[in-house]
C-alpha cells in the first residue's frame, strides 16, 4: 500500500560540477534551497571541497564546500587541498582513498564531508533525517569501467551519515522529465537529455493525464560517461597541455625520450588533477623537470599543481567553452603569477575536437530509443538540460535526429532537483527508485 506523501520531500541533485537541492510540500509548492554568499543568494552549490589545517597537530582537517571552498582556495593563505569533480570517483574501484593533510579519505568520506557543508550553509530547513529524500544518480556513472553497485554503496553510506534513511535513488533524467512534464498541455512521449559534468543521460518517458493527475511511464534509459568535463578535456589537451610540456622530451642515460603522457591525461581530468598534489606524480614531475629539454614548461606544470590553480584553470576553460556557443572564435587567456597561456580557439576547431564524443553520445541516444522500441518520429518532445546542452554541435545532433521544432530547454541547473522533489510527493515514489 503506497504511503501518504510527506509534508516535505527533498530532491538532491549531486552533480559533478554543481549540486542543487529542492524542497516540495504537499501543497504542490517546490523551490530550490538558496545559499547566501558574498551578498548574493544562489541555488547552485559548487561540487567542490577545500581542506586545511587550522594549526599543526590539531586533528582532522577543517573542510568547506561550495562557494566557500572556492573562496578559500582563491585566497591561498594556508596549506590546503582542493577537490573538484570528485563525483567522478564514485564508481571507480581503482579509487580506494586519498591522503589529505595526513588524513586518509575514502569517497564516502569526501561525499559526507561535502554534504555536511551543504546542509550547514542551507540552514535548519534542510533536515534530511525527517523528510523523504529523493537522490539523483546518473544512468551510467563516469569512468572507463564504472561499478554501479559500488557507487550506490558509497552514496548510501555517505547519506546515511547525515540521517537520510528515508530515501531512494532515481535516475537524474527522470527527475528532469518530471520537472518538464508540468509544462505539458497534452499527452506526449518525451526524450529527456541531461548533460552533466561527468555523464550524459537519456530517458524516454510517456506522460499522460487521467482525472487531472499526471501519470508517467518510463520507456527506456541509457547513459554514457561523456559530458561537459569531456569537452573541457579536449580544450586542455589541445591548448593547455602543449604549453605545459606535452610532446616534449627529456634525457635519460644519454638517450632523448618523450615525456610520459599520463601526467597530461590527469591534467585534463578535473577530478584527477585535484589528486596530483598529494601523489607521487608531483615528485616525478620535479625529477623530469631536471632532465627535460624545456624545463620551464614542466616547472609551469608543477606550479599549477602546487599553487592549487586547478579551479582557476577550470573557470577559464569553461568560460571559453561557453563563449564558443555564441562566437566563432574565442581568445583564450589564463594568467596566474608567472603562468601565461594564450591561444585563439575557433568553434570549428572545438567541434572537430569533440566530434568523436558527439558520435558516442548519438549512439547512446539510439540505445535509449531501441530500449523504448521507438524511432525518432515517435518522440514528440525533446527536453535538453545541463550546461553542455547549449553547445551548438550538441543542439545540432538532436535537431538532425528529431527535428529542431521538437527541441526545448529550461533552467540548466534546477530542473533535476525540482523533479526529484516532486517525485517524492507522489503516492508511490518507490516505483521510480533504481534497484540498488
Amino acid at each position: 500500500m503506497p504511503s501518504a506523501p510527506p509534508a516535505v520531500s527533498i530532491g538532491v541533485d549531486f552533480g559533478t560540477s554543481n549540486t542543487v537541492v529542492a524542497i516540495a510540500t504537499d501543497r504542490g509548492k517546490v523551490e530550490a534551497v538558496r545559499f547566501e554568499h558574498g551578498g548574493t543568494r544562489q541555488s547552485v552549490y559548487a561540487s567542490a571541497l577545500c581542506f586545511w589545517q587550522e594549526r599543526q597537530g590539531s586533528g582532522l582537517p577543517s573542510a568547506e564546500g561550495g562557494a566557500w571552498a572556492i573562496e578559500r582556495v582563491l585566497e591561498r593563505d594556508a596549506v590546503l587541498r582542493f577537490m573538484q569533480s570528485f563525483k567522478s570517483f564514485a564508481a571507480s574501484r581503482a579509487f580506494q582513498s586519498t591522503l589529505i593533510l595526513r588524513q586518509r579519505y575514502q569517497f564516502e568520506d569526501l561525499l559526507a564531508a561535502f554534504l555536511r557543508t551543504l546542509t550547514r550553509h542551507a540552514g535548519t530547513d534542510l533536515d534530511l533525517s525527517t523528510s523523504r529524500v529523493m537522490i539523483g544518480r546518473p544512468v551510467r556513472f563516469a569512468g572507463a569501467a564504472p561499478d554501479d553497485a559500488l557507487a550506490m554503496q558509497r552514496y548510501r553510506d555517505a547519506f546515511d551519515r547525515l540521517g537520510a534513511r528515508n530515501s531512494c535513488y532515481v535516475y537524474e533524467p527522470v527527475g528532469a522529465a518530471f520537472s518538464f512534464a508540468r509544462r505539458l498541455d497534452r499527452d506526449a512521449t518525451v526524450l529527456v537529455a541531461d548533460f552533466g559534468g561527468g555523464t550524459s543521460d537519456f530517458s524516454i518517458m510517456r506522460f499522460s493525464r487521467m482525472a487531472g493527475a499526471l501519470r508517467a511511464e518510463p520507456l527506456g534509459h541509457a547513459g554514457i560517461g561523456i559530458a561537459g568535463d569531456s569537452f573541457d578535456y579536449r580544450i586542455i589537451d589541445r591548448v593547455i597541455s602543449p604549453r605545459l610540456g606535452k610532446g616534449g622530451s627529456y634525457r635519460s642515460f644519454g638517450k632523448v625520450l618523450p615525456l610520459p603522457n599520463h601526467y597530461y591525461a590527469k591534467l585534463a581530468r578535473w577530478h584527477e588533477l585535484a589528486l596530483m598534489k598529494g601523489s607521487a606524480d608531483l615528485r616525478e614531475l620535479r625529477e623530469l623537470a631536471r632532465a627535460a629539454l624545456e624545463p620551464a614548461l614542466l616547472l609551469d606544470f608543477i606550479a599549477l599543481i602546487e599553487l592549487d590553480l586547478g579551479f582557476s584553470l577550470y573557470r577559464a576553460v569553461s568560460a571559453a567553452k561557453v563563449a564558443l556557443s555564441t562566437s566563432d572564435i574565442v581568445e583564450f587567456r589564463f594568467v596566474e603569477g608567472n603562468l601565461d597561456i594564450r591561444a585563439a580557439i575557433t568553434r570549428a576547431d572545438f567541434e572537430s575536437w569533440i566530434d568523436e564524443d558527439l558520435a558516442r553520445i548519438g549512439t547512446t541516444v539510439d540505445q535509449a530509443l531501441r530500449k523504448a522500441r521507438l524511432g525518432p518520429r515517435d518522440v514528440e518532445k525533446v527536453f535538453l538540460t545541463g550546461g553542455s546542452s547549449f553547445v551548438p554541435a550538441v543542439q545540432q545532433l538532436f535537431a538532425d535526429r528529431f527535428g529542431k521544432e521538437k527541441l526545448t530547454s529550461a533552467d540548466q541547473f534546477e530542473s533535476i532537483a525540482y523533479g526529484l522533489a516532486l517525485i517524492g510527493q507522489t503516492d508511490d515514489p518507490d516505483q521510480w527508485a533504481v534497484a540498488a
